[in-house]
């Protein structure tokens, strides 16, 4: 082997060693989706409590507040929530129920008729203005009706 090809080698091994170690997004802080209770307790009966029992919470686990006008959150139907002009504080969550209430600096409100995550499984999907995928969630059929993200 010649010496050319040994520094070729170790440089390919230390950048894949290093893309390897790499922290997920969740450590490099940001928004991130931190839980979703995808089934309201009860029946669902469509009622705007049971709708707004339903959520998703996300956090800003960064030390800058974050603006999040224009990010869209959906789940795996197509379903999309646009945030009109929000922020989220460092260390702060903030909840973006179903149904319809009024807006403030901890709730958001999407104001739909029908339940949109599904209870049998589903993918919540967090994206900036531009289409980045900033985090994701997903769940199956089996649960307490919530998750941990």
């Amino acid at each position: 082997m010649t010496k050319l090809f040994r520094i070729v080698v170790l440089g390919v091994a230390m950048a894949l060693a290093g893309a390897l170690a790499t922290p997920p997004a969740h450590a490099a802080g940001g928004i991130v989706i931190y839980k979703a209770v995808y089934d309201s307790p009860g029946s669902d009966d469509g009622s705007n409590a049971s709708l707004n029992a339903e959520f998703i919470v996300l956090k800003n686990n960064s030390k800058k507040t974050r603006y999040l006008k224009g990010w869209k959150l959906r789940d795996a139907a197509g379903h999309v929530y646009t945030f009109p002009r929000t922020k989220i504080k460092p260390g702060k969550r903030m909840r973006i129920h179903t149904g319809r209430g009024a807006n403030d600096w901890n709730d958001r409100y999407w104001r739909r008729d029908w339940y949109v995550w599904n209870n049998s499984g589903d993918t919540a999907k967090l994206r900036r203005k531009n289409g980045t995928l900033v985090d994701k969630c997903s769940w199956g059929s089996s649960g307490p009706g919530y998750k941990y993200c």
